[in-house]
């Protein structure tokens, strides 16, 4: 039979081993959350561009059309890892539904620059917008539109469309090289 001291002394070191565990246990968790949180911010935030012959622009309906848009939108990435590529139109479009995922346009429409060259202008014109609800209309594709700041020129030329990154890890199905297929996030290389 042991002594009350020595229980007491099994008690105490009992104690010690519950709580040591216990931090480690917290600690874990804390490192855990910490190495996600790295693991999503690590994650390649992608923007995309799209290419139009023209412009046509309506201030009282809020609407761009991107007029002879190109069928393929270009998409980039710069950090954490340099990636680029393009992906067919319909791939696009799905970033604007809930089978993106989460993450998604519809959700969280993006700012986009618009940039334009107007014919006999030799600078072109700038305007930082957030884009909606995009509709394919034969070979023009058109947007909605909230002003944010510049000049949204009514017509134009050459026109490019800047679109700020899809939400933390980005990326869209089939089609994107490097980037999961069929899923969001970075894939199996």
């Amino acid at each position: 039979m042991k002594s009350s001291e020595e229980r007491s002394e099994m008690d105490r070191s009992r104690r010690a081993l519950v709580f040591a565990a216990a931090s480690v246990a917290g600690l874990g968790s804390t490192f855990a959350f910490g190495a996600e949180a790295q693991a999503q911010a690590a994650k390649p935030m992608l923007m995309f561009v799209q290419i139009a012959e023209d412009l046509k622009a309506d201030t009282a309906a809020k609407t761009i059309r991107l007029v002879k848009v190109g069928q393929q939108t270009l998409y980039f990435a710069d950090r954490p890892e340099r990636i680029a590529g393009h992906i067919k139109m319909a791939d696009y479009l799905t970033e604007w539904t809930a089978k993106a995922g989460k993450d998604n346009f519809a959700k969280d429409p993006p700012n986009a620059t618009l940039s334009v060259y107007e014919p006999g202008q030799a600078n072109n014109k700038v305007a930082v917008i957030t884009i909606s609800n995009p509709k394919v209309d034969g070979a023009d594709l058109v947007y909605d539109y909230k002003f944010i700041d510049g000049t949204v020129p009514a017509s134009g030329g050459a026109t490019s469309l800047f679109i700020d990154w899809i939400g933390v890890g980005g990326g869209v199905g089939v089609g994107f090289h490097g980037v999961g297929v069929g899923a969001r996030g970075p894939g199996i290389r």
